[in-house]
């Protein structure tokens, strides 16, 4: 016999499991996000509905949402460790965005604005420092095609500030080498332009000129028997987002960089946070960076105010 309080599997599905489904199909048609943007909603709202056991959005109230979030706080993995605060904070953004979408389409539930984030811990923020950076640019060294493009990953990553993801989706007709600027799709789909240095032009340049495929892509994966650059009819070269980051671990290594744990992400870092500290206003980083807000871009402006230093060692102790 079905518990009248715990709907049968059948009756969820019919219920707010279509909604779920028509709202994610929202995420894609009207809101344009990507797909591992919908994957992990899909995930988030998922975890919450097996929680609530409702059958019906009315059936989704304020305290039904204080029991889901005393249960993520209380969540432990298979080692023991809680979720993140900022984890459990991507579950309760999911689930009032579909609140927000159920408003939209006039389906009763609660209201979205009821629903309140929790207070999470400062996000950590890892750059590298000036030295650091200038080591691991230097890292790759010789004229070999890996060691070329190596160089031209990392003088890219730090001097646009791209995401790894962007980074991959560059293909090699789409960079204007003389100007140094060039347009990425970002998160949501919005475009922005990126900006490449002296240096990183120069890399480009000389990493094109050695290759001898016809793939699209600019950044490919080297077979080692083709590391001087004659190329067969390969398929697939592109790299991949974990390619990049074993190329950057490696080149970190080499760089003698301890005590950090460097990816691409870090470069990303380093870019704003060199920015900031060489007098850029944060509205600009923001767009440089392709944050939709600027309360994102925040984040870097506690570890870049340089006066700090200055106005301790003026004002300090003075006698």
């Amino acid at each position: 016999m079905t518990n009248k309080n715990h709907p049968s599997e059948s009756t969820f599905k019919s219920g707010v499991k279509i909604l779920k489904i028509q709202y994610l199909e929202h995420l894609e048609i009207e809101k344009n996000r990507s797909p591992k943007t919908m994957e992990n909603y899909g995930r988030y709202l998922d975890r919450f509905f097996q929680f609530a056991k409702v059958s019906n959005p009315s059936g989704i109230t304020e305290d039904l949402i204080r029991q889901y979030r005393l249960h993520l706080n209380r969540l432990r993995d298979k080692d023991g460790n809680t979720l993140k605060k900022v984890t459990q904070n991507y579950h309760i953004i999911a689930l009032r965005n579909f609140l927000k979408y159920l408003a939209k389409r006039d389906i009763k539930s609660v209201a979205a604005e009821k629903v309140e984030l929790g207070k999470q811990e400062d996000r950590e923020v890892t750059f590298l420092e000036a030295d650091e950076l200038e080591r691991l640019l230097k890292s790759p060294e010789g004229t070999n095609l890996d060691v070329l493009r190596d160089r031209a990953v990392l003088g890219t990553l730090f001097s646009t500030g791209m995401r790894v993801s962007e980074l991959c989706s560059l293909d090699r007709d789409k960079i204007d080498i003389t100007r140094g600027e060039l347009s990425i799709r970002g998160k949501g789909g919005k475009i922005r332009v990126v900006f490449l240095s002296d240096e990183a032009k120069e890399d480009i340049k000389q990493y094109i000129g050695k290759r001898s495929d016809i793939d699209e892509a600019l950044f490919i994966r080297i077979p080692l028997s083709k590391a001087s650059g004659s190329f067969g009819k390969e398929s697939n070269l592109r790299l991949t987002p974990r390619s990049i980051q074993r190329i950057v671990e490696k080149y970190a290594t080499k760089a003698g960089i301890v005590g950090k744990n460097v990816s691409p992400h870090t470069l990303r870092h380093s870019y704003a946070t060199d920015l900031l500290r060489n007098g850029a206003d944060i509205r600009s980083v923001q767009s440089l960076l392709g944050h939709s807000s600027v309360t994102t871009t925040q984040i870097y402006t506690h570890v870049t105010d340089k006066q700090l230093r200055e106005v301790h060692k003026k004002f300090h102790n003075k006698k």
